[in-house]
């Protein structure tokens, strides 16, 4: 018989050391051994990624925190009164002083912030870029995950007596309406509740307003920089609505950053069955009409040719309704119709009494929108002349009227200009090179 003293196969037979009677056992056993440690090896080296994943806290309302941290540390430091009371110190560390590193809840025990510092994360997101526009408009790109393509603009609109946060709720956007650069981005995915958060906690950081005292006050006793909100940036909301719902209610807790609810607007292309159920979250209303007719708001706006002109404005009347009954008050159930003016499109004096009459019957507030540039978007501002003609009309007809003023088009910031995807990276990288 062939020697094989030195074989290195755990199981290879040697005539020196093994009887031939006890070989195949010593085989059975050595390769089971063998395959054993092998199998132990790779499941060692090729860990799951969301094994490795932390939960983000950011996202979850106080009750769902609350759940959370019972459910995780019932076997551990607290009892459960205690443990619910451990979740209400978390939150307003989270959401009172801005707080991101468990290893700052100092009014937690040590053990506890290691354990919460193993499960979870707190997290708002990373900032790719941040812009300054020369009128005081400040712009971030965001980005949530390791996608490149998931990446959000997010736009801080400074005034005398307020600060507008204009809030995204989905990478890109599904609607394709013809004069909005946002709809030239392909829809890649919604935002989760804790992400729509984050563009608020990363807004708020930057211009200093933590920690905070209650909804308008700031600890130092100044007022919040960022106090108005609007859900105008990238994506359609109401095809968001459980995530941009949750998110709201997180923002308005009065136990944490304590927003009113009057101080955040809505805005939708026109996903009428959605629309009365914003009133039950108490928020204001803005559609974007841009058209009075349905065979020009078809071309604008194709959400449209679902939910035509009569039907969005009934949704409108079912809100004021809804709100009403609420109890808030006259400037709480006013609908913003959002209007941008299109040269030769959109802009005649006509098209402003139709405006007038597809709204009556409804608490209205119009608002036009001087077109904003894009590269190739193939429409044109309307003169400042002719804006103002049609806002007279409007006005004179009894419906309050303005006219906003453009704000971050110098980077991209203003209404209908933001778009984010990898399709914009020739803009993040110039900004990056005049940034450095």
């Amino acid at each position: 018989m062939m020697l094989l003293s030195r074989c290195s196969t755990p199981w290879c037979f040697d005539s020196n050391r093994v009887l031939p009677r006890l070989f195949r056992l010593q085989l059975v056993i050595s390769q089971c051994r063998f395959l054993a440690t092998i199998r132990a090896e790779q499941h060692e080296a090729k860990p799951t990624p969301m094994a490795l994943r932390k939960k983000n806290l950011l996202g979850m309302t106080l009750d769902e925190m609350r759940q959370e941290i019972t459910s995780s540390l019932s076997g551990g430091h607290d009892v459960h009164h205690a443990q619910t009371f451990r979740a209400n110190q978390i939150w307003r560390c989270i959401y009172r002083h801005g707080i991101t590193s468990f290893s700052q809840m100092t009014n937690l025990p040590e053990s506890l912030r290691n354990t919460l510092d193993d499960l979870y994360t707190i997290d708002y997101g990373h900032i790719k870029l941040d812009k300054l526009s020369k009128d005081g408009t400040r712009k971030f790109l965001v980005s949530f995950d390791d996608d490149p393509r998931a990446v959000v603009e997010t736009v801080v609109i400074p005034e005398k007596h307020r600060g507008t946060l204009c809030l995204s709720s989905q990478i890109g956007c599904s609607l394709n309406c013809t004069f909005c650069h946002t709809g030239t981005q392909k829809l890649l995915r919604n935002l989760t509740a804790g992400e729509v958060v984050g563009q608020y906690m990363i807004a708020a950081s930057a211009f200093g307003d933590f920690p905070i005292v209650d909804g308008k006050r700031r600890a130092d006793g100044k007022k919040r920089e960022v106090s108005n909100f609007v859900f105008m940036g990238q994506g359609e909301p109401l095809y968001n609505f459980k995530n941009v719902a949750t998110a709201i209610r997180i923002l308005t807790d009065p136990d944490g950053l304590s927003l009113p609810p009057t101080k955040i607007t809505v805005s939708t292309s026109g996903v009428a069955p959605l629309i009365p159920k914003l009133a039950t979250l108490g928020v204001s209303l803005a559609i974007s009409l841009h058209a009075p007719r349905d065979d020009l708001r078809d071309t604008l706006v194709p959400l449209n040719k679902r939910f035509g002109i009569r039907k969005l404005i009934q949704s409108c009347r079912e809100y004021v309704s809804a709100m009403t009954s609420n109890g808030k008050g006259k400037d709480a159930t006013r609908v913003t119709f959002e209007y941008v003016m299109l040269k030769g499109v959109n802009d005649s004096e006509a098209e402003a009494r139709e405006v007038v009459r597809v709204l009556s019957g409804v608490p209205s507030h119009v608002n036009l929108i001087p077109f904003n540039p894009w590269p190739d978007s193939g429409y044109k501002t309307s003169p400042p002349d002719q804006i103002a003609r049609f806002a007279e009309v409007v006005v004179n007809s009894g419906v309050h009227c303005t006219i906003r003023r453009p704000r971050g088009r110098d980077i991209m910031a203003a209404c209908g200009q933001l778009k984010s995807n990898t399709e914009n990276k020739a803009f993040v990288a110039a900004a990056a090179s005049r940034a450095s």
